[in-house]
């Protein structure tokens, strides 16, 4: 396994190998991010992960200086789970050369709705990272998880949009044994308020079980499940939303397939997650 952390290296190494698979994380590696690497696995001959904090997805007074740096034992990780061929481990300045990224990718308006709406300029910074870093390792699958949903359809549609030659691999989200999506946030958590967060999941399945037996008032779903939460003393409950799981509009009685997704706050960590309902 190696660990590169130039451009010019990674495009060395990749004129030499066959089909590969690449996984983008920001460290911090947990075994949600395993998952991710053992799907990418399966579908190329290579796999590459690239771990690098960007400072463009994170929005003031976000949590970018605190973000953990792990890439020692992130590669260790790595390694005792059946390794990759390569880790792509760039520093900022070989990312963001002019330290201010004058050309970013821009997606639609869909982007500011949802978390987009709580964190301005937020999917922009992941887009023009992601175009970056699918330029740099020119992969022919990417594997991205679903707790992300909407990052996952910000990403899908650039893809397609952009015509880049990439297929984009959707992976099922990593739970804890009592529902909570797994997230590097989580290790923000005290023990109180991870005894909590697994709430969120419990109101997703919830509002699916309803949905799937014929509720159609989602704002009503939303309401229940934001009162309880503020009860129990979530801090903010940023959004509860019933969407279309394809175009991430705002649910109509007839849609099929649908996703709820849910942020909120529980002290200073903001928690997201989301389930699909298929009618």
């Amino acid at each position: 396994m190696k660990i590169i952390h130039t451009i010019a290296e990674l495009r060395e190494w990749r004129k030499t190998v066959g089909t590969v698979a690449f996984v983008p994380t920001m460290g911090n590696l947990h075994a949600g991010h395993m998952s991710l690497i053992h799907a990418a696995k399966e579908q190329a001959a290579h796999t590459v992960v690239s771990i690098f904090v960007n400072r463009l997805q994170f929005g003031q007074g976000e949590d970018f200086d605190r973000y953990p740096r792990t890439l020692e034992s992130d590669a260790a990780i790595i390694e005792a789970n059946g390794g990759v061929d390569v880790i792509f481990a760039p520093d900022e300045k070989e990312l963001y050369p002019n330290v201010i990224q004058q050309y970013q990718v821009t997606p639609p308006a869909i982007s500011e709705e949802l978390c987009g709406a709580f964190r301005p300029g937020h999917f922009r910074g992941v887009a023009t990272v992601v175009t970056k870093l699918f330029n740099i390792v020119q992969a022919d699958v990417a594997c991205f998880g679903k707790k992300d949903y909407q990052q996952l359809a910000v990403i899908q549609g650039m893809v397609a949009d952009l015509n880049v030659p990439i297929r984009i691999v959707p992976v099922d989200t990593g739970r804890a044994e009592d529902g909570l999506a797994l997230s590097s946030r989580n290790g923000f958590l005290n023990e109180s308020q991870r005894a909590e967060a697994p709430r969120i999941f419990y109101h997703l399945s919830r509002m699916k079980t309803a949905i799937e037996k014929g509720e159609r008032d989602y704002s009503k779903l939303a309401i229940e499940t934001v009162t309880d939460l503020r009860v129990r003393g979530w801090l903010e409950v940023d959004y509860v939303e019933t969407r279309n799981a394809q175009t991430l509009k705002p649910a109509a009685s007839t849609d099929k397939h649908l996703v709820i997704l849910i942020a909120a706050r529980i002290g200073t960590t903001r928690l997201i997650d989301n389930i699909e309902v298929n009618l």
